[in-house]
């Protein structure tokens, strides 16, 4: 049973190490993938082909021993597709439940921008309310409950962006980038040893221990100076003149989330200014719509947001 951070931080250490058994040299990124998961949130990968969001998902899951589906999103993908529906058996004369793929505890919606608005939407209860209702019978999701999302930022042909509406609902977004030189060696040379192209993995938790490490990361103690400090940022965004529209008060609630569980993987049982800055980028860049003329211009979302941080005052706290 998990009481408390320093058994917290040494289980969620556990789950990193044994998923990099796979992810090799993402340690940063593996690290903020757990952030997310102890906050309880959704995430979105954003990224080029081939660099592994599908891997980490996958590994994630395995490592935690939660269940796993994976749906491919495509043009032709319909909400019951994702949700399931009521089949009429034959046999019994009745109607029965098929559930879809949503009922599992971690979900990969592959390339999420290439299905439709009305399939996208199908998400966006299980999302926020954590249940699915089917022929106006609400049924509950398992838990926990994670998306993980991907897409493509280059493809753009036969895709439909998603809504503002669905995109605030990721706790998270988060790119995975190229691995150095040295280590894309390393994972050709691990391939070479092993022989296929699967890694085995071992389950180090169970959803009832994620759930105890969840209970213990919200006891995470945070003044309510570091309280003000995540509501100045987020305000400042609403009237930063290179911004059209600012970031929501869920924004608030994902960087007080995510930085206690910055700080339980610290083994600290207090929040301090450098977790909030560590995650502020990932919460904020895909809330916030920058002007027409920044766009034009091509100015990148992280140094707007890096310029608001540093100009909001930070806080001592003792």
């Amino acid at each position: 049973m998990i009481t408390n951070v320093s058994m917290l931080t040494e289980k969620a250490e556990r789950i990193i190490t044994e998923v990099e058994k796979a992810v090799i040299g993402k340690r940063p990124l593996l690290k903020r993938v757990m952030f997310a998961v102890l906050a309880g949130g959704h995430l979105l990968f954003e990224d080029y082909p081939g660099l592994a969001k599908t891997l980490i998902a996958k590994s994630f899951a395995r490592a935690l021993g939660l269940e796993f589906k994976r749906i491919q999103f495509t043009p032709d993908l319909l909400p019951g597709d994702v949700t399931g529906a009521y089949i009429f058996d034959r046999k019994s004369g009745e109607f029965l439940l098929r559930k879809g793929p949503i009922f599992a505890n971690i979900i990969l919606a592959d390339e999420i921008n290439r299905a439709s608005p009305k399939t996208q939407s199908a998400l966006l209860e299980a999302m926020q309310e954590y249940q699915v209702t089917l022929e106006g019978e609400t049924l509950p999701l398992p838990q926990p409950f994670i998306v993980m999302a991907t897409q493509n930022p280059i493809e753009f042909e036969g895709t439909f962006p998603l809504p503002e509406a669905q995109l605030d609902r990721f706790l998270m977004k988060l790119g995975v980038g190229y691995p150095s030189h040295e280590k894309e060696a390393e994972i050709l040379l691990r391939r070479q040893e092993r022989g296929t192209d699967e890694v085995e993995l071992q389950t180090v938790t169970t959803p009832a221990e994620l759930m105890e490490m969840r209970r213990v990361a919200e006891s995470i103690h945070i003044h309510r100076d570091l309280v003000e400090y995540i509501v100045s940022i987020v305000e400042a965004s609403r009237s930063d003149e290179q911004i059209q529209l600012g970031a929501s008060p869920r924004a608030s609630l994902a960087l007080l989330k995510l930085s206690r569980a910055s700080a339980a993987l610290d083994g600290r049982e207090y929040v301090i200014p450098d977790d909030i800055k560590s995650v502020v980028e990932s919460v904020l860049a895909h809330r916030l719509i920058l002007k027409p003329d920044m766009w034009a211009r091509d100015i990148p979302i992280g140094s707007v947001i890096e310029r608001i941080v540093r100009r909001v005052p930070v806080p001592k706290v003792e």
